[in-house]
């Protein structure tokens, strides 16, 4: 559960690896890093996102490198975050003493973070003071694979044995004698690391305190927009500010999550790399983020899933942060995986899949864009037309789906839903701007997909939308989505039907839904998986849009609860256990806490 101000608590490491729950997230809009419980930082890739981790203890707590500062003899620890930033604080405390490790991937002076630019500084600060006590801090900086140092204006100058072109600056406020030391310090004492990767010379400016202040002080200008007052509010501020730290502030782009491999379940082969950019994920964080306040990131999502549209060519389901193709997936048989889970993957193979889904997330962009007083171009608009042209044949086909299955392709009612979007989106722009194209038809296929969704997919005997256009009754929980995109009416009495089946045939427990059941519903690949938190939060929404609000407010209420004391959230949870499963923080995850307090925020207020 989030708490800002959280008790100690002792530290675990299952497999010899921290619980996910025991990670925080700090970034700067260009990557980000993870940061333990225990004062390590086992995950950074440099300099972006979706670069080589230069430290990836996450997936290989003996071979992955990380860069630790811990006190000897820790016994129990706690996080925190600076009050709406992502500066974050760890208290650890030894047998001997306490020490606060701040930590921040610190921004210019002055930073906007509301700007399409850059804000980010290139440099890591950890700042460390001492409490009570007395400690013997042990630091150690082991990029993967090793790396070689050597002293260079007032530092170490340190180049990574995996990446020679990657050039490392590391400095200090007390003498390092190489990567690996131990500096015995007193209460008072401070000890101020700085890590740079970006331009770096002998004059170059050595002021951590002034840089973790003005990191904050850039974070808390960006949250004054935020206008959120609804249910669980510290949560829903925070998560903001965790959409923010995975979204790529120059190019407008969002990773789905900052991290890659972690396994859903622990052992399973459900390892994918997440630092891409989805346009479905894209398209929901438009929705979660305008409603709250910040409309300058909603219009940048809408710009970058435009601009890789039309960069490409042809609708892809996903991209690099800067509107490129994925890399092919590979397999890194160096890593054992986050608690020997392999394989570990670079890449992602359902890059090249067909999910008719994207022809609606396009559109729907599209059509936003243009609301918000956005202009496309005669040749956009004309590429945008011919994905309305193919949503009219391209339905009939079977896709991989919203959740991307490795198997054969089905027709799923979901992809045919979003195929009734990119129809009815394109309609509703050509007849609001009087542009060309195949206007009528489009209008009366988006009317008639609409109907053969309620009707082809609906099972009698199991009085629910089916997850496959030919019915059977076989349950998932993307259905819950349909109303969210006003493919169907949220209250019509099929949909409430299907709300009360998936309830009932996908619960995990206590709130949490799967996302299918894999004996109904093969995906291609082996073994089971966790609840996905979306999932029940677009369950809360299904509730309130049918008028069921304690119902809705009592389910929200326990899904928050499940956010980690940093008030972070996964892809998945544990139903056995609680434990945080799949790539975390889940940028997923906290659109859902945002848009299912905004949607409860709003009907409470409408009831009143």
């Amino acid at each position: 559960m989030y708490d800002p101000d959280p008790p100690f608590r002792p530290i675990r490491r299952p497999d010899g690896y921290l619980p996910l729950e025991d990670l925080g997230l700090i970034g700067d809009g260009t990557t980000a890093a993870l940061v333990g419980l225990d004062g390590t930082i086992p995950w950074m890739c440099l300099p972006r996102f979706d670069s080589d981790p230069v430290f990836c203890a996450l997936l290989d707590h003996a071979r992955g490198g990380h860069f630790t500062v811990t006190p000897e003899n820790l016994r129990e620890a706690r996080q925190r975050y600076e009050p709406d930033t992502g500066v974050l604080h760890t208290e650890l405390r030894s047998d001997t003493g306490l020490v606060r490790v701040t930590d921040a991937l610190v921004l210019r002076s002055g930073a906007d973070l509301s700007d399409d630019a850059p804000s980010g500084r290139g440099e890591l600060v950890r700042s460390v003071l001492v409490l009570e006590g007395r400690v013997r801090l042990r630091v150690e900086v082991e990029p993967r694979g090793g790396a070689q140092a050597h002293h260079l204006y007032s530092g170490l100058e340190v180049r990574p044995a995996r990446n020679e072109r990657l050039r490392l600056h590391l400095r200090s406020n007390r003498p390092l004698d190489g990567l690996r030391s131990v500096q015995e310090l007193e209460r008072g004492d401070r000890l101020d690391l700085v890590l740079s990767w970006g331009r770096f010379h002998r004059h170059h400016r050595f002021d951590p305190d002034a840089m973790l202040h003005q990191t904050a002080d850039a974070w808390r200008r960006w949250m004054r927009s935020c206008d959120y007052a609804g249910p669980q509010e510290a949560l829903v501020r925070r998560a903001a500010i965790t959409l923010k730290l995975c979204d790529d502030w120059a190019n407008g782009s969002l990773v789905a999550a900052p991290t890659s491999s972690l396994p859903a379940p622990i052992g399973g082969v459900r390892n994918w790399d997440y630092r891409y950019a989805w346009i479905r994920d894209a398209a929901f964080a438009v929705f979660a983020l305008r409603r709250i306040g910040f409309g300058g990131e909603a219009d940048a999502f809408l710009g970058w899933v435009l601009d890789a549209f039309e960069r490409s060519r042809r609708p892809r389901i996903m991209y690099t942060l800067d509107g490129d193709r994925v890399p092919e997936e590979t397999e890194d048989a160096g890593l054992e995986g986050y608690r020997g889970s392999a394989p570990v993957r670079w890449g992602n193979g359902a890059a090249d899949q067909r999910q008719h889904d994207v022809y609606g997330e396009i559109l729907d962009c599209a059509d936003q864009w243009l609301r918000r007083g956005g202009e496309i171009q005669p040749a956009m608009w004309a590429s945008l037309a011919g994905l309305a042209d193919a949503a009219v044949h391209s339905w009939r086909r079977p896709d991989q789906g919203l959740w991307e299955i490795r198997g054969e392709g089905r027709p799923f009612t979901y992809s045919v839903g979003l195929c009734q979007v990119a129809l009815d989106r394109a309609a509703q722009i050509a007849e609001r701007y009087g542009l060309p194209g195949n206007v009528g038809q489009w209008r009366r296929e988006a009317g008639r997909l609409r109907e053969l969704i309620l009707e082809r997919s609906w099972d009698e005997d199991a009085q629910t939308l089916s997850v496959y256009m030919d019915g059977g009754g076989v349950l998932d929980a993307s259905l819950l989505n349909l109303p969210l995109r006003q493919v169907v009416p949220v209250d019509h009495p099929r949909m409430v039907a299907t709300t009360r089946a998936v309830a009932e045939r996908l619960s995990a427990g206590d709130g949490l839904l799967y996302r299918y059941l894999h004996d109904d519903h093969p995906d291609g690949l082996p073994g089971s998986e966790g609840a996905f938190v979306l999932c029940s939060f677009w369950m809360v929404d299904n509730l309130t849009g049918q008028g069921r609000l304690d119902e809705a407010e009592e389910l929200y209420a326990s899904l928050c609860s499940r956010a980690s004391p940093l008030g972070l959230l996964s892809e998945q949870i544990d139903p056995t256990t609680g434990a945080f499963m799949g790539n975390a923080p889940q940028a997923f995850s906290h659109i859902g806490t945002i848009a299912s307090g905004v949607n409860l925020e709003r009907a409470r207020g409408a009831s009143r």
